[in-house]
């Protein structure tokens, strides 16, 4: 009697945890069964940090390192997350049983299980027929929603698995999206995915500067281009991608002059994500030039007035509006200092040119000792992630880590330690291990490097 009662309460999910139920990969919340919470109830039931967009730099630290250590759900008795990921993949192979809400609940519990679980060795057999599915979904989608979850699908699973053959399948359906949808939102997410499958899923060099030729021209038409007239958010995605698949490519001297001269004119632009994108990709493009003269003892003349930029971009750090809100005002004046101390110092992101004394003299030792010896801040923008801090010391490290946190949240850490993809984009970090080290004792590399392109081969 009590193994029915058993029996009776594990079907009917009455053994799992109300927090266990209300997360979207929860076997309790069958995709073609149950209502799909508002994106806003969902947000807020959420136990993971990765849906929250306004993170301070401490609390997204924390995130990170709760990711890990919570990544799993303790003695709760649910399907491991392996077995929840295959019946979430067997339903998406199962078009003719589910409804568009159906498939769209499925897709985002699909996603939100491999964003926090590293899941390669699970995904790469169902490759070959998981991928059409996703793109039926993309191509024909009944609704915007079920659209919108299968792009995201699909950008986790490139990231997770790094075939190098997903270009050549995926790359037309993503670029045709963003070019014909009458959805903003589906052209935002289009373009993020088309950065990701070209340098993470096998595209080449020619594709990535054919990509960022396509990109230039979105912003240098505000929108236009791709139907989007003057809408800042699908400027700033396209000023966000040319920078992460700027940051991977050795050389930029063929893009960077009609580049540059774009995004000069996007930092007059009344949205101040397209300014803060605009003002990070010319100091990226400043950054590629030093590094190149740096390596090669060769001139890069860059066809700009670097004085006149930087006097611009001073004018404007100073200037503020009345309808700019104050968090978007401070947000725009820290980027643009961030910037111009790039531009007059040579420096990355972040860095404070404020000076401190270099020892505390309460510690001991005469004043003499101290007299003189005062030293700079520094670089102030860190991550960690578990056990690892990671110093952001490049504009191309920084373009890196804020497509990776775009796509993967609070789920970057548990990636950063297990997925060779995600471990080679974030290769060029120096890091620090403030505790022991991570798993099996490997301690990623701190080799500088403009990026790599990691990759498997996988036919489907």
């Amino acid at each position: 009697m009590r193994d029915l009662r058993k029996k009776i309460l594990l079907e009917s999910g009455k053994t799992v945890s109300r927090k266990a139920r209300s997360r979207p990969d929860s076997l309790g919340a069958s995709p073609n069964s149950s209502p799909t919470p508002s994106r806003g109830a969902s947000r807020l039931n959420s136990r993971y940090a990765s849906e929250e967009e306004d993170l301070t730099d401490s609390e997204y630290e924390d995130s990170l390192t709760n990711s890990v250590a919570n990544s799993d759900d303790g003695n709760e008795p649910i399907a491991s997350w392996t077995e929840r990921l295959g019946d979430r993949i067997a339903e998406l192979l199962d078009r003719k049983r589910s409804s568009a809400k159906g498939r769209e609940t499925c897709l985002s519990a699909y996603t939100h299980i491999i964003r926090h679980h590293y899941a390669e060795e699970q995904l790469e057999p169902q490759l070959n027929e998981l991928v059409p599915a996703l793109l039926k979904s993309i191509r024909s989608g009944s609704n915007t929603d079920e659209t919108l979850s299968a792009v995201k699908a699909l950008t986790m699973t490139i990231l997770s698995t790094g075939s190098e053959n997903f270009y050549d399948h995926v790359y037309p359906s993503l670029k045709g999206l963003c070019q014909d949808s009458a959805e903003a939102a589906l052209k935002v997410e289009a373009i993020e995915a088309m950065g990701v499958v070209t340098m993470c899923g096998g595209g080449s060099v020619i594709a990535a500067e054919e990509l960022l030729d396509f990109l230039v021209e979105i912003v240098e038409s505000d929108g236009h281009s791709v139907e989007a007239g003057d809408n800042g958010p699908v400027v700033s995605a396209a000023l966000t991608a040319w920078g992460f698949v700027a940051s991977n490519l050795d050389d930029l001297q063929g893009q960077s002059d009609q580049a540059l001269e774009v995004f000069t004119e996007q930092l007059e632009s009344t949205e101040v994500g397209v300014q803060v994108a605009a003002g990070a990709n010319i100091a990226l493009i400043f950054e590629a030039a030093r590094e190149y003269e740096d390596e090669t003892e060769e001139p890069w003349d860059l066809q700009y007035d670097q004085h006149k930029l930087i006097q611009r971009m001073t004018a404007l750090v100073r200037e503020s509006s009345k309808s700019v809100s104050k968090k978007d005002r401070k947000q725009l004046h820290a980027s643009f200092n961030s910037v111009l101390t790039s531009l007059e110092h040579g420096k990355g992101p972040g860095y404070s040119t404020a000076r401190r004394m270099a020892s505390n003299p309460h510690t001991g030792g005469t004043k003499t000792d101290f007299s003189e010896e005062y030293r700079e801040y520094g670089y102030r923008e860190k991550i960690r992630i578990h056990d690892i801090s990671m110093v952001i010391d490049t504009w191309s490290l920084s373009t890196r880590v804020e497509t990776l946190r775009s796509v993967l949240g609070a789920g970057l850490a548990i990636h950063y330690m297990e997925n060779p993809v995600v471990k080679d984009l974030l290769s060029s970090a120096q890091v620090e291990f403030v505790s022991a080290p991570g798993k099996g004792g490997e301690r990623p590399s701190s080799k500088k490097n403009r990026g790599g392109k990691g990759g498997k081969g996988s036919g489907f």
